[in-house]
């Protein structure tokens, strides 16, 4: 049997349990937990899908994560992923939650943040390449069709919501006064 999930409803609410492959088919909405790394200067982590993914192979993103899986928090799947794809063992902080339409299922998709300030240990097998941009380079890479649809999706919620997040580099800041 696959990865169990908690099937939830329009309100975020379980209904149910349901196998994570099942609830893509069938699109019924579950649980998505991600994580947005930024190190000590604002930058983003931006990286390459590892081409053997199952879904968006080879393909940008910024967020790292995955399913939450049943009973399991938002802020756990989050840390939890964080660990497994990253090597990266810290507390992500709560950032948002949207009901994202998706380009394969629809999902609630709960958005984490962290600073990352020690060192990364990808997994080859989730994560191909990663580098540290600039809000401005984010931007240019997230209009590229080789971004993942959905965490574009997320990008822009996540610059609606500006004031409430960490600020920007440094540089990003310089830029925006031009």
């Amino acid at each position: 049997m696959g990865e169990l999930v908690d099937q939830v409803d329009e309100l975020d609410r379980v209904v149910g349990v349901v196998e994570r492959g099942e609830a893509v088919r069938r699109r019924l909405l579950h649980r998505i937990a991600t994580t947005v790394c930024r190190d000590a200067d604002g930058r983003f982590l931006v990286h390459r899908r590892a081409e053997t993914m199952p879904r968006f192979p080879g393909q940008l993103d910024w967020m790292l994560g995955g399913a939450a899986g049943t009973g399991e928090s938002y802020e756990e799947a989050a840390a939890r992923e964080l660990a497994e794809e990253l090597g990266v063992r810290a507390r992500p902080r709560f950032v948002l939650k949207f009901l994202c339409r998706g380009a394969i299922s629809p999902y609630w998709l709960g958005l984490h943040e962290v600073v990352v300030t020690g060192p990364l240990r990808p997994d080859p097998e989730e994560i191909a390449w990663y580098a540290w941009v600039t809000e401005s380079e984010l931007s240019g890479l997230a209009a590229r069709d080789s971004f993942v649809p959905d965490a574009r999706e997320a990008l822009a919620r996540y610059r609606d919501l500006a004031p409430n997040t960490p600020s920007a580099s440094p540089s990003d800041a310089r830029a925006r006064r031009k």
